[in-house]
């Protein structure tokens, strides 16, 4: 079920966590180490972020890199997956 305090107001990252604020006023916060394109991404590219999914999701279109509030709820780290790292 979709609740609509989920939905997201603010994403920034530390040097070592991400950090997503809700409209409900719930502040999530997971380690970068859990997301490797975050993890190995510059600054820059890390606050180059947008609302996705109506409000529930975030991308970030240079890192191709998509997280959903349901599975930072969760506590869900990104699958392993292979990614080339420039």
């Amino acid at each position: 079920m979709v609740n609509p305090g989920e939905r997201i107001t603010n994403v920034h990252c530390t040097d070592d966590a991400l950090v997503v604020s809700l409209a409900d006023g719930r502040t999530i916060s997971a380690p970068l180490a859990w997301y490797p394109r975050l993890l190995h991404a510059t600054p820059v590219e890390r606050e180059d972020w947008q609302i996705a999914g109506v409000g529930f999701g975030i991308h970030w279109p240079s890192l191709d890199e998509d997280l959903s509030v349901a599975g930072l709820l969760r506590g869900a780290p990104a699958p392993r997956q292979a990614i080339s790292i420039a």
